[in-house]
């Protein structure tokens, strides 16, 4: 390994290995731990981010980005697709690749949930439910998720043209492969079709 590349991947396992941990603590609830009360109040947050649009649809059309409402779409974004894969794995029962990726929506929220802390953010309630597409069939879900990675990565490609904390737009970095490798599997698993 090149001593250029010996930094970034002691940051990567950093990053990993502290989203792991706190992945670890995390419940699958609806309820969201409190984090240091910030400046705004989720009220004040609601009122920045036009609420009829959710995740990556409205952080596509938001010209006005922060570093806060960038971690809230990001995190409502993340709140999707773990909800959509969890609808589809309870409808249709245990799917490639929808069984793997939705523990990998796990580690991206748990990843986001260190930066909400950091950067004194409250974590927004998980609303997903009244935004997910419910699929009538397999080949419907994994269009779903073919779509839902597409926005993901288009929105993550958008914060990261942003000027961003190093931490943020490494975390960010990282989601966006992640959401990349999952658009692959998604792919792969609707060429079957």
């Amino acid at each position: 390994m090149n001593r250029k590349a010996k930094p970034f991947v002691l940051l990567l396992v950093l990053v990993l290995s502290l989203g792991l941990m706190a992945g670890c603590s995390t419940q699958k609830t609806t309820e969201t731990p409190s984090t240091t009360p910030s400046a705004s109040s989720d009220e004040t947050s609601a009122a920045k981010i036009n609420v009829a649009v959710y995740g990556a649809a409205g952080a596509l059309t938001d010209e006005d980005l922060t570093v806060e409402k960038m971690l809230i779409y990001a995190i409502q974004d993340e709140f999707l697709a773990h909800g959509e894969y969890e609808y589809i794995l309870q409808t249709f029962g245990d799917q490639n690749p929808f069984n793997n990726i939705i523990k990998a929506e796990e580690q991206h929220i748990a990843e986001l949930k260190i930066l909400f802390g950091k950067y004194k953010v409250n974590v927004p309630e998980d609303k997903s439910r009244e935004h997910l597409i419910l699929p009538a069939n397999i080949k419907g879900a994994l269009e779903t998720g073919v779509q839902a990675e597409i926005d993901n990565i288009a929105m993550y490609k958008k914060f990261l043209e942003q000027d961003l904390p190093a931490d943020v737009k490494s975390t960010f970095a990282l989601l966006l492969k992640g959401s990349e490798n999952h658009l692959a599997a998604f792919q792969n698993n609707l060429n079957k079709y």
